[in-house]
This record gives structure tokens, sequence and C-alpha cells, in this order.
């Protein structure tokens, strides 16, 4: 039998001496043998689940990266809201008048974020308050209002 053809053509073929697959040997039951005779544990047709989890988890990933997106847009409006309060605080009080503090304010900050100045002297300091809407993935969304302050000292002639 050991010169059998059919004997032969079984083992090749991953069959055992009956013909079912996995009768061979001890070691190869409860596997499947694969298109090469490689011996795969489990079920051969999980391909793509892979490219699944991965569409499965990009919605998650655009989130997050939309958090973050939004963080960066709040503390950036932060800081251009209290340099823009800076900057108008100091044309105030070197110039006197609400126009060059709203001049001053607006002239780093684009339209889309909604700046509003209050100018104004409090004794020997100029105070500014600047806000501006809080951005929402975008400048041109809107989500409330950041508020800057700043103050400067009064140039010594000015009225």
């Amino acid at each position: 039998m050991a010169g059998d053809g059919h004997t032969d053509r079984a083992h090749r073929h991953g069959l055992g001496r009956r013909g079912r697959a996995g009768a061979g040997t001890g070691s190869d039951r409860g596997r499947v043998r694969g298109a090469a005779g490689v011996v795969h544990r489990g079920r051969v047709r999980d391909r793509g689940q892979v490219a699944i989890e991965f569409l499965g988890t990009v919605p998650l990933i655009l989130l997050l990266v939309a958090a973050v997106w939004e963080c960066v847009l709040i503390g950036y409006a932060f800081s251009l809201a209290g340099n823009a309060a800076d900057e108008a605080a100091r044309a105030g009080a070197v110039h006197g008048d609400a126009a060059s503090c709203d001049a001053a304010a607006r002239e780093h900050i684009g339209g889309a974020w909604g700046v509003s100045t209050a100018c104004g002297r409090s004794g020997d300091i100029y105070k500014v308050t600047v806000t501006l809407r809080i951005p929402v993935l975008h400048p041109s969304l809107n989500f409330g209002a950041i508020t800057g302050t700043g103050g400067a000292a009064m140039e010594k002639g000015v009225e």
C-alpha cells in the first residue's frame, strides 16, 4: 500500500487514508488546509476583516481630529482677542480717541471673527475689551464669544 497511487494523491491534497480532510495526522485535526497546502486555524474567509474594521474606526478618527481642530481654533481666538486688546489699548493711550482704538483692534483680525470693541478711559489707564465669536471648525461659523481685555497707561498731554 505504500506505493498506492490513491494514497499518495490523497496525502498531497491534505486528505487522510479515508479521503477526509484533517484525518491524516493528529496535529492537523481541526485545521483547514488552504490552496497551497498551508494549514490555517479557524475560518478561511476573513480576508477583508481589516478593511471593514478600518472603515468602522474612520468616523471616530475624524471626530477626534475635528475636536482637536476646534480646541486649536478656540486657543487661537483667545490669543487673537488678547493681542488685539493690547494693541488697541496702546493706540488709545497714545491718540486718546475710540476711533484709533477700534482701528488698531481690527488691524490684524479678519472680518469672519466678528470683532467688537469697547474702548474707554479709566483714570490714567486706557482700557479695552475685545470680543470675538468662537469659531466652530471654521471662523465663519458661530458658537458664542471670547473676550480679551487690555490696558495701557495714558501718555502725558493726551486728553
